[in-house]
């Protein structure tokens, strides 16, 4: 009897110790760690790119690096393609990924999100000196829109009903086509186009927003739901606190949480 007992205690405390690491949330793996393990690509300006002197900066770099001060931890980067970023993540080689995922349905069968934390949108590109009004797809119709082939943006365009849609290899190519007048309206992401305004230097601004909106947010392993309470919270922290609008503001002219304003 005594040895059925001391097997069935050790059998106890076995289950209670399974138990218990399942029941192991990733907010106590980071604090005890104290630092919070975060993905980029590294490659992917103005979101996370290596600078003139090899330091890793952008906007998500800054966004992870103040969330980590909320959590009380240090940031701490690995970089990697983005063709393995989420198979990294799902076997636990960081924590989470702070680089424009899209919380999709079929990505949320397998991680858990945080709140988004950026909004997006397909956005029209003009001449600094268009007057016309280009606003919706009716507007565009007779006129030459330059994309990058092969993009979301070309097939959006070829949607527009009576538009001319020209395809190029990059925005390099039909940015400097639309300065020159050789085109109408160039068509990018919203959050880019401040950026490649300053990279080309060329005399083009932000038209108006068109098609639908989308929304990134971070995701990490499931299972951790005090982890996505303060993740969540720290991104709530930062956009009251200003210190999100500072940082988006910083990289996009204007804070990319909050819903476009229509030229």
């Amino acid at each position: 009897m005594k040895h059925i007992r001391t097997s069935l205690l050790a059998a106890a405390l076995l289950a209670g110790v399974s138990l218990a690491a399942q029941a192991a949330d990733l907010l106590d793996d980071v604090k005890a760690r104290g630092t919070l393990r975060v993905a980029v690509e590294g490659t992917y300006p103005p979101f996370n790119f290596k600078d003139e002197k090899g330091q890793l900066t952008g906007f998500d770099v800054d966004i992870a690096k103040a969330i980590a001060g909320k959590l009380g931890v240090k940031p701490e980067f690995t970089t990697t393609e983005w063709s393995g970023i989420l198979a990294g993540l799902q076997s636990g080689k960081y924590d989470v990924i702070v680089n424009q995922v899209a919380a999709t349905d079929e990505r949320r069968k397998t991680f858990d999100f945080s709140a988004p934390y950026v909004m997006s949108y397909p956005q029209l590109i003009v001449r600094a000196n268009e007057t016309r009004t280009l606003r919706t797809p009716a507007d565009l119709k007779g006129k030459k829109i330059g994309v990058g082939q092969g993009s979301n943006f070309a097939d959006l365009a070829k949607s527009f009903d009576g538009a001319e849609v020209r395809t190029y290899p990059g925005a390099t190519e039909y940015l400097q086509d639309l300065a020159t007048g050789r085109i109408d309206v160039a068509l990018n992401d919203s959050l880019l186009i401040p950026y490649l305004k300053e990279k080309t230097k060329l005399p083009i601004k932000a038209g108006a927003p068109i098609g639908k909106a989308a929304t990134n947010a971070i995701p990490f392993r499931k299972g951790s739901p005090n982890f996505k309470t303060a993740i969540d919270k720290a991104l709530a922290d930062l956009m009251a606190d200003g210190t999100y609008a500072k940082i988006s503001t910083k990289w996009f002219e204007r804070d990319v949480s909050k819903p476009i304003a229509t030229p």
